[in-house]
């Protein structure tokens, strides 16, 4: 971590703030082929990666790589779509980097969307998980470097990291619209290599669901900034000890994903309006 990452931050919070003089209290990253919710969302104000000072462009196709603000079911949101990965050449710090911006905001909440292999035999394609821990394989942490204490505790306490409340939120949403609600361990690893059999084997026995590339760094950062965390996740292949087990691909995981998006963004909806309704039922 550089020395100057806290101006640079303070830098890019100016920015933003000046183009959006509202920030919302909660921000959605939106994953692998998520960016279809942009279609239900009022847009307000769009702000590419690459116009905002020290944030650095997603080379991912699936990922937009922009800021939004946006009105969704009559609340106001930031999304964050499109993230960036260490396996893009891009440092940990970097790739968190988005997320301190929005702490810096003001921003309060953040749920992450992700895409996501199964290790676990139970689950199927296009099931949605929601992350209850996760074990970090990346060969780096995003608070590594110079420590600067207004950026937080220089040693969080990981120990509850995905909060019960919106898990419990998230549960009750998936009941009233009748999806299916499971929670898994997130087993995160640098990529952009898929796993081989032996490595599969692995992460099962250390105790993982699903692997992915992803947002552990993000939640490592946003957890460090005291925000609360939400993160769902949609599998995109079946573990190899699957009997429907076949070759994963780019192409076949981004079809997966647009076949089962629409079910996580009814239940994120569902989940909206029911914080709305309880909301309003506690003032």
């Amino acid at each position: 971590m550089h020395s100057g990452i806290y101006e640079d931050i303070q830098e890019s919070a100016r920015f933003i703030s000046e183009r959006i003089s509202q920030i919302p209290r909660q921000v959605i990253v939106l994953g692998t082929g998520m960016g279809v919710l942009e279609s239900r969302v009022q847009i307000i104000k769009e702000i590419p990666f690459k116009l905002i000072p020290s944030f650095v462009p997603t080379t991912v196709e699936s990922h937009s790589g922009k800021l939004i603000y946006g009105r969704w079911l009559g609340k106001d949101f930031l999304f964050l779509s499109g993230r960036l990965h260490y396996y893009e050449g891009y440092s940990l710090v970097e790739v968190s980097y988005p997320v301190r911006v929005m702490a810096a905001l003001g921003v309060k909440e953040i749920w992450f969307t992700n895409a996501s292999g199964s290790v676990n035999p139970e689950f199927e394609e296009g099931d949605l998980i929601f992350i209850r821990d996760h074990i970090n394989f990346h060969p780096e942490n995003p608070l590594r470097g110079l420590y600067d204490s207004r950026l937080g505790d220089r040693f969080p306490d990981m120990g509850e990291v995905y909060d019960k409340d919106l898990l419990q939120l998230a549960k009750d949403a998936a009941d009233s619209i009748s999806v299916a609600f499971k929670t898994g361990i997130y087993f995160g690893l640098q990529g952009p290599s898929l796993e081989t059999p032996a490595e599969y084997r692995m992460i099962r026995i250390l105790g993982g669901d699903i692997v992915g590339m992803s947002t552990i760094p993000e939640v490592i950062v946003a957890h460090q900034c005291g925000m609360k965390i939400l993160a769902a996740s949609i599998v995109t292949n079946q573990a190899r000890e699957h009997e429907n087990y076949t070759k994963t691909t780019l192409d076949s995981v981004l079809q997966v994903v647009k076949e089962s998006s629409l079910n996580l963004i009814n239940l994120l909806e569902a989940m909206v309006q029911l914080s709305h309704k309880k909301g309003s039922e506690s003032r």
